[in-house]
């Protein structure tokens, strides 16, 4: 049983908890910024899969929200390993997944590693399709703790849906929002006035309300030409115009688009994500 904060996405009950405090201060930790295939792309020669520029290489999508203490990761692809050396993070006190995508999923055997720094299961949620997923591919990693001998991963997996509004981790109140990517219903997060929506090509009325009033948004925002399943960069930043954010990064970037390069095409408020970006 997920514990709940709040039935039906009003957003009182998280403002409430952000001025008496128990919110503290949410920093934004991106591990990746790049698209399924990352850059620099296998076989590819590009001027930015060839680019010096450390902003440029861009591992598979992910993020941290850290809330005091606690750490909540936002998916595990398949550099989790990586990235989690760059960031030196040493805990993870909750995941929360978008989606089942293999960019997304395929580096859960390295929470194995957090479970033996910590000596306890760690707590995983996700909407029912994405949960059904990985017990499908990761069905040895629901064990407890005990009988792992930290040979494998240990996480119990919690269904959400962002029907039920804000659910608590960790100590931590987490609104999920409803993203389409395609045809496929994913799930963004927000934590406080920071809202996390990769792998998005639209966004439904709803989620939108629960997206306003933001400090920070970091959004899906590929490249500049059309794709099938995620925004372009200028659909990405007609989102951010309505919704206002004080500042906003886009991620899930491809080897089209410099940091460098394209960065002044891009509105005031408005920044490239890169790996490593820290936003306090």
């Amino acid at each position: 049983m997920v514990p709940r904060a709040e039935k039906g996405g009003n957003l009182e009950p998280l403002e409430l908890g952000l001025r008496e405090g128990r919110m503290g201060n949410v920093k934004l930790t991106i591990l990746g910024s790049g698209t399924s295939h990352g850059v620099p792309m296998i076989g590819c020669d590009c001027d930015v899969c060839g680019s010096t520029d450390p902003r440029d290489r861009r591992l598979r999508t992910s993020a941290v929200f850290t809330v005091g203490e606690m750490n909540l990761l936002v998916d595990t692809g398949p550099e989790l390993r990586l990235q989690v050396i760059a960031a030196r993070l040493d805990r993870v006190d909750a995941i929360l997944f978008t989606h089942a995508h293999a960019d997304h999923v395929f580096g859960l055997d390295d929470v194995r590693r957090f479970n033996r720094i910590q000596g306890r299961r760690i707590p995983a949620y996700g909407d029912a399709a994405t949960i059904s997923r990985l017990r499908e591919c990761f069905g040895y990693v629901e064990v407890p703790w005990e009988a792992t001998k930290s040979h494998r991963p240990s996480v119990a997996f919690h269904t959400i849906a962002a029907d039920d509004g804000l659910f608590y981790t960790a100590g931590v109140s987490v609104l999920p929002i409803e993203l389409m990517h395609g045809a496929l219903p994913i799930l963004g997060f927000r934590v406080g006035d920071v809202a996390y929506c990769t792998d998005c090509n639209a966004i439904p009325p709803a989620s939108m309300d629960r997206l306003r009033g933001l400090d920070t948004l970091v959004i899906d925002g590929l490249r500049w030409r059309k794709h099938e399943t995620h925004f372009t960069i200028e659909q990405a930043c007609s989102v951010i115009a309505e919704l206002q954010p004080r500042r906003a990064f886009l991620t899930h970037l491809t080897h089209d688009v410099s940091h460098a390069r394209d960065t002044p095409k891009l509105p005031a408020g408005v920044e490239f994500a890169f790996d490593g970006l820290i936003i306090e």
